[in-house]
């Protein structure tokens, strides 16, 4: 029995050391009470507490926490029910006024967060509450955080997860947004074609100039090689002239020319003959030698 008696004051003992010695993880906080009142904060570390006088009536997380906020039906400012959901950050920064500021802050936090929600949703229209999510997010921690202040409750931000529609008000969106999408994709094409004639006409007014280019060099180059033509003609019958002159200037010359004359006429006067049916004759076929005469007088005078 004493034995017994003994192994039972022992193991009070021990439940009592165990009871006032306490290890405060990191990151996290524990509210001590004395005798019913708040008497400290613990942090961190190793902590010796009086039996019965002290107890640890909260413990609190000093982390970033992550809050999912229920979806709730919102009206926008055109009349348009929506759903709508988040997830609130918030972070506790006095553990002494999140035990005793609020009974639990985590639910005010989150009912706080839908009431604003619904607020700033109604402000907005529903094409542009799609548009304003940070607008949004903003204006709900903004709120949030001024009414958790004394709480010790620090808000850090707000995300809107999913803003849904009802199911007319998605198949109007649909049909719009494939209106547009046709809309945009009419106009490409139409740019495209626009485009395309604006080269072909560009292509063929370049084309129109080179050609046009190409023309005019062709003319001159003809109208220079008919100069050049006519002007090496000119030059060979000039130096064909004057070789004649030459020749007729030399001994004999004036013999050859008269035998010249007289063959060209007789083999013109042949080919009158050939040609023609009717033939014109000399009156005095005799008076052949005197024409040459006069021929061979003009040689003279032009020498």
């Amino acid at each position: 029995m004493p034995t017994f008696i003994g192994y039972a004051i022992a193991a009070l003992v021990v439940y009592t050391i165990l009871k006032c010695i306490r290890i405060v993880p990191q990151k996290q906080a524990f509210i001590v009470e004395r005798l019913g009142k708040y008497y400290k904060t613990l942090d961190a570390g190793l902590h010796i507490l009086v039996p019965i006088v002290d107890n640890v009536a909260y413990k609190h997380t000093l982390k970033e926490q992550a809050i999912d906020v229920p979806p709730q039906q919102c009206i926008t400012r055109d009349n348009i029910t929506v759903e709508v959901d988040g997830i609130l950050y918030l972070q506790v920064m006095d553990p002494a006024k999140a035990s005793y500021g609020i009974g639990n802050y985590l639910f005010a936090t989150t009912q706080l967060a839908q009431t604003t929600m619904r607020s700033e949703m109604g402000k907005l229209e529903l094409d542009k509450s799609f548009e304003e999510r940070t607008l949004v997010n903003c204006q709900i921690v903004e709120a949030v955080d001024k009414a958790s202040d004394p709480w010790g409750i620090k808000v850090t931000r707000y995300e809107i997860k999913n803003i849904t529609p009802p199911q007319t008000i998605r198949d109007a969106m649909e049909k719009q947004m494939r209106a547009e999408r046709e809309k945009r994709a009419l106009i490409a094409e139409s740019e495209g074609d626009r485009q395309a004639k604006i080269n072909r006409a560009e292509g063929d007014k370049q084309e129109a100039i080179a050609k046009s280019e190409g023309e005019k060099m062709k003319r001159i180059n003809e109208a220079e090689g008919r100069s050049q033509e006519i002007l090496l003609v000119a030059q060979a019958q000039a130096t064909g002239i004057q070789r004649v002159a030459a020749a007729i200037s030399d001994k004999g010359g004036a013999e050859a020319v008269n035998m010249q004359l007289a063959q060209q006429y007789l083999g013109e006067f042949g080919k009158l003959a050939k040609t023609n049916n009717t033939m014109i004759i000399p009156s005095d076929l005799a008076n052949v030698a005197g024409i040459l005469k006069a021929a061979t007088t003009i040689v003279k005078e032009v020498k």
